[in-house]
């Protein structure tokens, strides 16, 4: 075992000058926003879609832009409204009246990464839309399956201050993202870079410093990063943790979570620790990349009670209390 890990850490340091690229690239147009991009990273990696909240201005759309300028893939932005419909997303059958025969037109989702702006403005019948095509990498129109191309990214971003007209996200959508994101405001230094670099007026050229090809190696080497079997357990004792509270001698929590997170977040948190170690350098994954990445994986899937609600208890602070608790091995 210990060769393996071995040949996978030279594996991940041989790679880094890759990474280290496309942090540069986007790092031209990009001021700060560490936390962003390297989680945008970890989705890309481990193949996990991204749900990025923020209030307006704060570089959400133009980080996954400029990600996708850096990348020689094909991009698709998405601008979700009201009036749209699941075939201006998916595609739909065209009626030809010559040979009355009916032919797929496919929509824009077929692109390798997808920007999802604003995706609370739709109505839920066009989020419920993108759910096959999340979870299977493929969509049905009519009677036909089409495979979407590969590797394929959701990147969605939503406004957490401004909620007329707009509309929930379904449990079942929100569950699909790997991660959630809180993005918050520069510093004052990030922010004169931001000033002085925006406002000359001239367009920053960003290079296409990987492909799809590269993409699907890079993954092959983050799923053959080493995670110990103490640190799976960990995995799942924080889940767990989220379901049966009292179990863990947090009682008090029992009250305040509804739903606790799925077997889908054990998975998402598995995958995303190791991208987390990837991105460290290392072949390996340890408790503290479960701990750096579990909140944004976490955040979105524990569902809290009316009571937490009244008392002010959001999902950060109950997932706060339980990494608290459980014992790191």
């Amino acid at each position: 075992m210990d060769t393996t890990v071995k040949q996978v850490g030279e594996q991940v340091k041989s790679a880094q000058g890759t990474t280290e690229n496309l942090f540069r690239e986007i790092g031209k147009v990009i001021v700060g926003q560490h936390y962003l991009i390297e989680r945008l990273l970890i989705g890309l990696l481990a193949d996990g879609h991204i749900l990025l909240e923020g209030v307006p201005g704060l570089a959400k759309t133009m980080s996954v832009k400029t990600l996708a300028q850096s990348i020689a893939a094909k991009f698709q932005r998405l601008q979700f409204t009201p009036d749209l419909l699941p075939a201006d997303l998916i595609g739909t059958l065209v009626y030809n009246p010559k040979d009355g025969a009916f032919t797929t037109k496919k929509g824009p989702i077929f692109a390798n990464i997808i920007l999802a702006d604003e995706i609370n403005r739709a109505p839920s019948k066009v989020q419920s839309a993108l759910l096959e095509a999340m979870q299977e990498h493929q969509v049905t129109i009519g009677e036909s399956t089409f495979l979407l191309p590969e590797p394929f990214l959701v990147l969605a971003t939503q406004n957490p201050i401004e909620q007329e007209g707009t509309y929930p996200l379904p449990e079942a959508q929100i569950d699909r993202f790997m991660m959630k994101l809180n993005i918050s405001y520069p510093n004052k230094k990030e922010e004169k870079e931001i000033l002085e670099r925006m406002s000359t007026g001239q367009k920053i050229e960003v290079t296409p410093v990987l492909d799809t090809q590269t993409i699907s190696k890079l993954r092959k080497i983050v799923n053959q990063i080493y995670i110990d079997e103490k640190v799976k357990d960990y995995i799942l004792d924080i889940v767990f943790a989220t379901r049966y509270p009292e179990q863990f001698k947090l009682e008090n929590l029992k009250p305040l979570i509804a739903y606790g997170a799925s077997p889908r977040a054990s998975i998402m948190l598995t995958l995303a620790a190791k991208a987390h170690a990837f991105l460290k350098g290392r072949g390996y994954a340890t408790p503290e990349d479960v701990k750096q990445i579990g909140l944004d994986v976490l955040r979105h899937r524990v569902i809290v009670t009316y009571e937490a609600e009244a008392e002010e208890m959001t999902s950060e602070r109950i997932l706060g209390q339980i990494f608290d608790q459980i014992e790191v091995p």
